[in-house]
């Protein structure tokens, strides 16, 4: 385990130190050399105790157990967006994180390694099985997560993320086309079927402060999102 980076997160900033700025303005772009984002837990780097339960708590809730305080973890104007989904707001996100256990039987983390831990971002390597209902067969996807975090709760015990990344190749997302479009209505639809009580807790987050989506063109490094090896 790498122990040149410190557990509290290095001084290097990467988004605005106002926390009122939405969750837009805190994502981190780029692209890798290759598509192995494999991850290799034995070089992870260390985190401080406030950190490393909020890691705990984003892996437990890739893992089908989302809970209404693991969802607090985002700040109401939080983004997330994958490879399928475009959430701009934490209602929107407890939408997606509470409709995982229906979705799929189980969900296993085969290991992360830390490779990021800059004052306002954490990024990780994350191995994950999703098993899926009926044919019982799953499906491990490699991917590098990026947590931007708030910077009113940085240095506090429950600390929250602003804009939530999970990049399973090597580009980035234009937010633009078809893609796009579909992350977008996917996420704006499916909180609509929620009705549980877990998911209306966040419905006041639906009017949080945002911008619209940010358009780069393209995912390569000619779309804002230099080549950078984790």
């Amino acid at each position: 385990m790498s122990t040149s980076t410190p557990a509290e997160g290095t001084s290097k900033t990467n988004f605005p130190t106002d926390p009122s700025a939405p969750g837009e303005q805190f994502e981190i772009r780029q692209t890798a050399p290759s598509e192995d984002y494999t991850p290799d837990p034995s070089k992870s780097l260390p985190l401080s105790p406030p950190r490393q339960r909020l890691v705990d708590d984003i892996i437990a809730l890739y893992g089908c157990h989302p809970t209404v305080e693991r969802v607090k973890r985002y700040t109401p104007d939080c983004i997330y967006d994958d490879q399928f989904v475009y959430a701009n707001d934490r209602y929107k996100m407890a939408g997606q994180w509470f409709a995982l256990p229906k979705l799929f039987t189980e969900s296993r983390n085969e290991g992360y390694q830390v490779v990021v831990n800059d004052r306002d971002l954490i990024q990780f390597k994350n191995a994950q099985t999703w098993v899926f209902p009926l044919v019982h067969k799953g499906v491990t996807i490699n991917a590098i997560v990026s947590l931007s975090l708030d910077p009113e709760t940085i240095d506090s015990d429950f600390i929250r993320v602003k804009y939530h990344k999970d990049q399973a190749n090597d580009k980035d997302y234009s937010h633009q086309g078809i893609g796009f479009s579909f992350k977008k209505w996917q996420a704006d639809n499916v909180v609509k079927f929620m009705s549980s009580p877990e998911v209306k807790e966040f419905e006041a987050d639906k009017g949080a402060g945002k911008e619209a989506p940010r358009k780069y063109g393209s995912g390569g490094k000619d779309g804002d999102a230099p080549v950078k090896d984790l």
